[in-house]
């Protein structure tokens, strides 16, 4: 089978007996049948009677048996899976010579009986073929070396039939049991060998205080292949993934098939971020999809909690849109820690940036979208995107959701009710991980009744390569909120997996195209054909547009040619807390789309410029 390896790894495919091939038990085995072959030689040729062989030679080979026992329980687990193959047929024949030489005839038949171990130990480790090999290789040997000694013809068959009797039993008996540690298809151990490879890895981490990681890995939509292609196709798709992943891992590292279209990786030795990195490298290397969970051992932890914290971290990364890695991590980062703390102080600071009208009294604003602003003592240059991220994978983004979201929504409240004539919708970005709970669209409900702030002034952004359009659930929170009011806009449009048929599925009314491609309008080259492409595929959509990252007057021209009409960046405003906005309208300092000394406030929107 394959998966069980040459140091006794689930990389080198080798086909062996059984789960037991591993390199410690081979060598333990092996290594313990030498060294109580070797003792019981040399106390029965110390003892023994007798002068007819050569007490001296049996004597030797029990001590050479004896040392090469030691050297296989010190250096065995190191050793090249062919050299076991090696030792097994030196067995043989210092047994051979032990029953030739043995000073004493009786002595001589009762040492045959050491052929019974070469015999159980070929069945135990090796391949059929190369079993029966050893143990008829023991079996001639017997036959021929007590007849040799002045004995019948006959006098071998017993011991030489005992031998071959215990060898098939042995390896019958062996491949019965380790069948249920093994997947047939790939060859790889199942969950039952893995969870027993589990226990004993920690308990080695527990001695050593070394690392230990965990990664579950799922194939992306697996199930089509099967459904449109059939089984025999996806069980080939299996085997390969299989084979690619085993040419990657080192002989410590342990890969199973966890059950269906998961796998599992077992990684002595190994950090989270190793672990990380290393199935980014599995990804790479075959061409479907994969979602992966990775979580590491930590000190009195059991393996159930282990897989458990492993399989929370692979249904979060099939959640947040798939083909990613998510870390469900025992351990929090410092930046996590503070992070926590942060929120549970409410230590988080939300400025709000204007979305601009590009066509009717172009200029100025009509709406805000309420931006994540905070300082980290442990990491002060991490970004609002590596901040989320680490939300994410520590498990705090419905918390920092939450709390970012109540806010927003308080804040803008608070700016209409100082100022009437101000009519603004509120942008808010969502993780896709939040959008798949199931009870999201009764949290935002809870908070828009808390805060007062209108479901029809809400709108909510949703990255497009977070959103899976295959989670009912997402789709049917965003269903809900539209039905209250609540708009949907897809943000970094043109960056994620934009196609016809996922704008089809995912409910929305507004696109933000990504500021990437606003970057690329420059005076010395014509403007990216895409954002006509967008622009005319929302008008034939229903769906209005807005342009992120805008920073020139020529780009804002630029996006107005095109029939955008809304627009956000540095150009028009910089984020500003809302404390801020409240002084400068209350100070009529200068406004978006209005002249200086224009102090009116305009029905359709109203913010300072920054």
């Amino acid at each position: 089978m394959r998966g069980i390896g040459a140091r006794g790894d689930t990389r080198t495919r080798v086909r062996a007996a059984s789960a037991l091939a591993t390199a410690k038990v081979m060598a333990r085995t092996t290594g313990a049948f030498y060294v109580l072959g070797g003792v019981l030689g040399l106390t029965i040729t110390a003892i023994a009677p007798g002068d007819d062989g050569s007490r001296l030679l049996v004597g030797t080979a029990a001590a050479v048996a004896l040392v090469l026992g030691l050297t296989l329980l010190a250096w065995g687990p190191r050793m090249p899976h062919t050299l076991h193959h090696l030792y097994l047929a030196t067995a043989t024949v210092l047994v051979t010579i032990a029953v030739h030489s043995f000073p004493n005839l009786v002595g001589g038949i009762t040492l045959a009986s050491f052929y019974v171990f070469v015999a159980c130990d070929a069945a135990l480790f090796f391949a059929w073929p190369q079993a029966a090999a050893h143990i008829g290789f023991a079996m001639v040997l017997c036959l021929w070396v007590l007849p040799d000694r002045g004995l019948p013809w006959w006098s071998g068959m017993i011991p030489a039939g005992v031998t071959f009797g215990a060898g098939v039993v042995v390896g019958i008996l062996t491949r019965m049991a380790s069948d249920a540690d093994i997947d047939v298809l790939t060859g790889l151990l199942n969950r039952r060998g893995f969870e027993k490879q589990l226990n004993p890895a920690i308990d080695a981490a527990a001695r050593g205080g070394q690392g230990l990681a965990l990664v579950l890995v799922d194939l992306d939509r697996f199930q089509k292949i099967n459904d449109h292609l059939g089984h025999r196709a996806g069980d080939a798709v299996l085997q390969r993934v299989a084979d690619t992943w085993l040419d990657l891992l080192a002989p410590d590292q342990v890969l199973a098939r966890f059950g269906g279209d998961v796998f599992a990786l077992l990684l002595p030795g190994t950090t989270e971020q190793a672990a990380i990195l290393l199935t980014e490298k599995l990804r790479a290397a075959v061409t479907m999809g994969c979602s992966a969970g990775v979580t590491s051992w930590q000190p009195g932890e059991s393996g159930s909690l282990l897989i458990s914290r492993a399989d929370v971290g692979l249904y979060r990364a099939k959640q947040a849109g798939r083909n990613r890695t998510v870390l469900e991590s025992s351990r929090q980062l410092p930046l996590a820690v503070e992070l926590r703390e942060a929120i549970d102080r409410g230590a988080l600071d939300v400025h709000y940036q204007p979305i601009v009208s590009l066509t009717e009294d172009g200029g100025q604003a009509v709406g805000v979208e309420a931006l994540l602003r905070w300082s980290s003592n442990a990491q002060p240059e991490v970004t609002t995107e590596g901040l989320i991220r680490v939300a994410e994978e520590y498990d705090l983004i419905s918390d920092l959701d939450e709390l970012v979201l109540r806010r927003a929504c308080a804040d803008a409240a608070r700016l209409q009710e100082s100022f009437a004539s101000l009519d603004l919708t509120l942008n808010v970005n969502v993780s896709g991980l939040e959008l798949a709970e199931p009870d999201y669209a009764e949290r935002v409900a809870t908070i828009l009744n808390d805060t007062g702030w209108p479901a029809d002034q809400l709108v909510l952004e949703v990255t497009e390569s977070e959103l899976a359009a295959e989670s009912q659930t997402a789709i049917t929170n965003l269903h809900t909120l539209r039905d209250r009011g609540v708009r949907i806009a897809i943000d970094d449009f043109g960056t994620g997996y934009s196609s016809l048929s996922r704008l089809a599925t995912i409910p929305s009314d507004i696109l933000k195209v990504d500021q990437s491609f606003v970057a690329a309008i420059r005076s010395d080259s014509p403007a990216p054909p895409l954002l006509g492409v967008i622009a005319a595929l929302s008008k034939s959509l229903d769906l209005q547009v807005i342009a992120e990252g805008v920073e020139t007057e020529y780009q804002a021209a630029v996006l107005t040619e095109l029939g955008f009409a809304l627009a956000q960046g540095y150009h028009y405003s910089d984020s500003h807390p809302v404390s801020e906005l409240i002084n400068d309208l209350n100070d009529g300092k200068p406004r978006i789309g209005t002249s200086d000394d224009d102090d009116s406030l305009s029905a359709s929107g109203w913010i300072p410029l920054g």
